[in-house]
């Protein structure tokens, strides 16, 4: 059992110990390029196990770029949404696990820097707190250290998270980015925009283990995962949901962060003389982690998963008419895909969980139910109105009532 010393021990035991972890800790928060090179070196050498990798056979990139060609030629016929822009084509960057975790940090950026943002710390500080997922073992804070003073537990606490904050939030990304990639098929194994361009990741390896491990095809595999990966390439190249999706993403991590706020407050309320009360605190630490979420990041978090659920669905209806016409149908690749998303592990789920996405299938039903719902009410016609602007996307109730998404866009279209 940890004991603590007692009030006759000489000054107060908590104070003393966060004094001395931010005088270790230094008083200096991580430069943004620093925190980038962090966050990859970690996803990368998770991605890789340490080992060095090397190249993909270019007969599997020559393969693959082949199959994308294919994919982009039936998905814009069937969406009428191209999927790059006009004049150019997609590209095929086939890559191990630790090079798809290397070039994604650099991509989520935008993440890393809303874990960064946040509210203000007590009497003032600038304490920022990054999202806290037990289940994923690292507990992340940032901003900027607190200037002189001493304020008690609380405000010493406030100025230690802020203290090593940059850094914990970079580890915490690169954690999930690297466990991440080890299973990742393509690009978009997690619905959140990339910057504007033609290239597409995709993780030969991966495919061939996924195909393996369900005794599927590995030529149809790869073409589904192409058909997948193009389809949601083709919706996220609208500027308007791209836009949607990084900002509602910013404000559920910025909302994670602030909502963490009140274990300082849980804290500072602590008698730092009655030493069996921070024992009691150290042997439940996860009394300090309970805060109900705030409105704020409710409603941020209600907005993304109805989206998300809308693109989930959208891809599958795709899917299923590409693969009719290409795959003769895609029974067992479905329920493979669908056992996947069940049987996931902890680690794989870790970005999911970390930027507060749900992609389970009971996730992908509610979408397919919303897209199902549009087509047999206003045929494929009516769909297509889905990604034409940014209020067309729908809300959360309209998720669960698509004749509440048509009857809105047929009033506003009125009204226009």
């Amino acid at each position: 059992m940890v004991t603590f010393p007692g009030a006759g021990a000489g000054g107060n035991f908590l104070e003393r110990m966060l004094e001395d972890l931010i005088r270790m800790m230094g008083q200096g928060s991580a430069s943004g390029g620093a925190r980038v090179e962090l966050a990859r070196t970690m996803a990368q050498n998770i991605a890789s196990g340490g080992e060095a990798e090397g190249n993909v056979d270019p007969v599997e990139r020559i393969e693959l770029e082949e199959l994308v060609r294919l994919a982009e030629r039936h998905v814009l016929e069937l969406t009428g949404l191209d999927p790059v822009p006009a004049g150019s084509s997609l590209t095929v960057t086939a890559v191990r696990p630790g090079a798809w975790a290397w070039e994604t940090v650099e991509d989520w950026q935008f993440l890393l820097e809303a874990m960064g943002q946040g509210g203000q710390g007590p009497a003032g500080d600038p304490g920022t707190t990054l999202p806290v997922d037990p289940g994923l073992g690292l507990l992340g804070f940032g901003g900027d250290p607190g200037e002189g003073g001493s304020g008690g537990a609380g405000e010493l606490l406030a100025r230690y998270m802020a203290t090593i904050g940059p850094m914990l939030a970079a580890l915490q990304l690169g954690f999930a980015i690297g466990h991440l990639a080890r299973s990742t098929l393509g690009q978009f194994e997690l619905p959140i925009p990339r910057p504007a361009g033609s290239r597409l990741l995709v993780v030969p390896g991966n495919i061939t283990a996924f195909a393996e491990s369900w005794s599927l095809p590995p030529d149809q595999v790869r073409l589904w995962v192409c058909l997948r990966e193009v389809t949601t390439q083709a919706v996220l190249s609208r500027p308007h949901v791209a836009d949607r999706l990084r900002g509602l993403l910013g404000e559920v991590v910025q909302g994670m962060a602030e909502d963490t706020a009140g274990m300082v407050e849980r804290l500072d309320t602590l008698d730092p003389n009655d030493p069996e009360a921070l024992q009691r605190l150290m042997g439940a630490p996860e009394s300090l982690l309970e805060s109900a979420p705030s409105p704020e990041r409710e409603r941020a978090a209600q907005q993304l998963t109805a989206v998300t659920a809308a693109l989930l669905g959208y891809v599958e209806h795709i899917l299923d008419q590409a693969s009719t016409r290409l795959l003769g149908g895609r029974t067992a690749l479905t329920e493979a895909w669908r056992r996947r998303q069940v049987d996931r592990e902890s680690g794989d789920r870790a970005a999911e969980l970390l930027v507060g996405m749900d992609l389970g299938p009971g996730q992908v039903a509610r979408g397919v139910a919303f897209v199902e719902g549009i087509v047999e009410r206003a045929g494929e016609e009516g769909l297509a109105r889905l990604w034409e602007n940014d209020a067309n996307l729908p809300t959360p109730a309209e998720i669960e009532a698509p004749g509440l998404w048509l009857e809105r866009i047929s009033l506003e279209d009125a009204a226009g």
